[in-house]
């Protein structure tokens, strides 16, 4: 088990997630994100703009991603 926070996974708070894989973390994160936005909560609305922004240039996207997943994989696990 691994654990990354709101804010190294590009959101606005300091909740942790846990999982054994990146693509489980990304999807606690993506429903955190929900949450948060089904709450107008200002600073995760901010967080997502910036994501918005970067996933219009695919490419600086799938950099993004890739460098994540290897901030998960380069974790210690729990």
């Amino acid at each position: 088990m691994k654990t990354m926070t709101c804010k190294q996974l590009g959101g606005a708070c300091d909740i942790t997630f846990q999982a054994n894989s990146f693509d489980e973390i990304t999807e606690l994160s993506k429903a955190h994100g929900i949450e948060m936005f089904q709450k107008q909560d200002a600073a995760h609305l901010e967080a997502m703009a910036k994501i918005s922004e970067l996933m219009q240039q695919p490419q600086a996207m799938q950099n993004w991603l890739e460098a994540k997943k290897e901030e998960f994989n380069n974790l210690a696990v729990e």
